[in-house]
């Protein structure tokens, strides 16, 4: 089915419908959105992107993600080839969380990498990105990441969605909050202060 759009999300009263145009299978239930999570494949498709699940041939390509300095900047540092072969290894193999590769729509350009999985503290679920900065601040992360709760509030029926970014991280905080995203709390994680942002489904 089509996504249902304008959706009305806590603290998000403007329709966005213009960036989304995916078709997801249904969650049967609230109750069931943990289950529902697990195992996940689905492709998501927006008006400038198509979202695919994460497959060993991409490897390649998210590599490049990894490699990059600026890309790396707030996430902890390049990663050595070894990390990358353990990181890739469980993603791979992992049920509990959704790893999807962006793609230009019309020329399948690998533009970054966005997933939907458990939060640090395990209490709601939580949207992360990594776009290559040739395409940085050209609307793509905030239309992937549009698309990402709609996924998680209309096919997974999660009740709640958060995201987390090193406080210095200006652009990736500007992104949550454009999407109706709002700091609801603050870490200090991996030696960095952390904001937690958060948005639910009415």
């Amino acid at each position: 089915r089509k996504a249902k759009v304008p959706i009305n999300y806590d603290g998000l009263s403007d329709a966005w419908s213009d960036h989304l145009g995916g078709a997801f299978s249904d969650c049967p239930s609230v109750d069931m959105a943990e289950e529902c999570v697990s195992g996940r494949r689905d492709m998501i498709e927006t008006n400038q992107c198509t979202m695919i699940p994460f497959q060993k041939t991409d490897d390649d390509e998210v590599k490049q993600l990894y490699r990059n300095h600026d890309v790396r900047r707030y996430l902890g540092g390049i990663r050595t080839e070894d990390d990358l072969q353990s990181i890739f290894d469980e993603m791979h193999s992992m049920n509990e969380e959704v790893n999807w590769v962006i793609r230009k729509k019309n020329t399948k350009e690998f533009v970054g990498l966005i997933s939907l999985g458990l939060h640090h503290d395990g209490n709601f679920h939580e949207v992360s990105y990594q776009l290559l900065p040739i395409w940085w601040g050209k609307g793509y992360g905030t239309e992937v990441v549009y698309a990402v709760l709609d996924y998680a509030f209309l096919t997974l029926n999660l009740p709640k969605v958060g995201a987390e970014t090193q406080a210095a991280n200006i652009p990736s905080r500007r992104l949550l909050e454009k999407v109706g995203m709002r700091e609801e709390g603050r870490v200090i994680r991996f030696g960095e202060e952390q904001v937690i942002y958060s948005i639910t489904y009415k």
